[in-house]
């Protein structure tokens, strides 16, 4: 797979490209990357790509012909197209496991300024947003896109690592320790030594229930639960209410 970033900061992504799993990924040929300047596609001499917005309002907005003229001349107009803005629906990890899927190459279009002409959101695919807070452009979203995506990707990483995350199973993730066993009084739990893996699993699951209905309970209003699910469930409300 190729994510391209369309970007006005294009040094804003060396370092991210060059460490840890990215860079691993990217020597592996899992994954490659097109880091794009928007400006060099601008018809002003000074290289601008932003005007004043028609009708009047504060800010500056980027202009449609460096942004389509770099989808174009980049070849990108056949990649499943993504502008980050606020206006997009909130990324997940439902999200990074359906990209990393994609038969298509990825381009992750980073707004800044104001936001862009609105008539760009007719030639991208999808709109995303990472969060609802105001960024002064779309490249921290990108990195964050392009990271989630790639560590799924064949080869990027363990299969194994991947396999029990927080959101990949519609939970947060269960505590997980390593040694010291005893640190300043707080113990490891005790089933964890015990080698019976099916108390280990379930002493997990029953902590990835708990945990997200503590801290993200949202996650848990559209969940279909098994019924091993909801008999831990009924545990850890009775576990509550006797205390």
């Amino acid at each position: 797979m190729t994510i391209n970033i369309l970007t006005l900061f294009p040094e804003f992504f060396r370092g991210f490209l060059d460490n840890s799993i990215i860079k691993r990924a990217i020597a592996k040929k899992v994954v490659s990357f097109r880091i794009i300047n928007i400006r060099d596609f601008s018809l002003d001499k000074n290289h601008r790509v932003d005007d004043h917005t028609i009708g009047g309002g504060a800010g500056l907005i980027m202009r449609m012909e460096p942004l389509m003229d770099c989808l174009r001349k980049s070849n990108l107009m056949n990649t499943h197209k993504i502008l980050l803005t606020p206006k997009g629906s909130t990324y997940s990890q439902k999200d990074a496991i359906r990209l990393s899927e994609s038969k298509l190459d990825i381009t992750l279009v980073c707004g800044h300024y104001e936001g862009v002409d609105a008539r760009f959101e007719d030639y991208v695919d999808e709109q995303i947003s990472i969060g609802d807070y105001v960024m002064t452009g779309g490249e921290i979203g990108a990195m964050a896109i392009a990271d989630s995506i790639t560590r799924l990707l064949p080869g990027a990483i363990a299969a194994d690592s991947t396999k029990e995350e927080s959101f990949g199973a519609g939970l947060l993730e269960y505590p997980q320790y390593t040694y010291p066993l005893e640190y300043e009084g707080k113990r490891i739990p005790q089933i964890l030594f015990g080698g019976d893996h099916e108390k280990v699993r379930l002493w997990r699951l029953k902590k990835a229930l708990e945990t997200t209905a503590e801290k993200r309970p949202d996650l848990l209003r559209s969940r279909r639960f098994t019924k091993e699910e909801l008999k831990l469930l009924a545990q850890i409300e009775a576990e509550k209410k006797a205390k």
